[in-house]
């Protein structure tokens, strides 16, 4: 037979702060991952599909880069 564990998940007893925490470090990880892949996938598309250089992928590829990064990065939060 089956013993029970101390660690067994018990509906309502997770930690909302790990909970949160968790979910934070997911949504920051996605939102840079997919700025990251999206200039990437710019530049490949421009260098490869349409025939531009390498330098006429890049630079677009760079600016969508920089424009991202100031558009995601953290903001500081007001304070009531």
């Amino acid at each position: 037979m089956a013993e029970a564990h101390s660690d067994e998940y018990h509906h309502g007893q997770m930690n909302a702060a790990t909970q949160v925490a968790d979910f934070r470090t997911f949504a920051r990880f996605t939102k840079w991952f997919a700025l990251f892949l999206a200039a990437l996938i710019l530049m490949l598309t421009l260098w490869f599909c349409v025939g531009a250089d390498f330098l006429g992928g890049l630079v677009p590829g760079i600016i969508v880069l920089a424009v991202g990064i100031y558009v995601l990065r953290s903001k500081p939060q007001p304070v009531h």
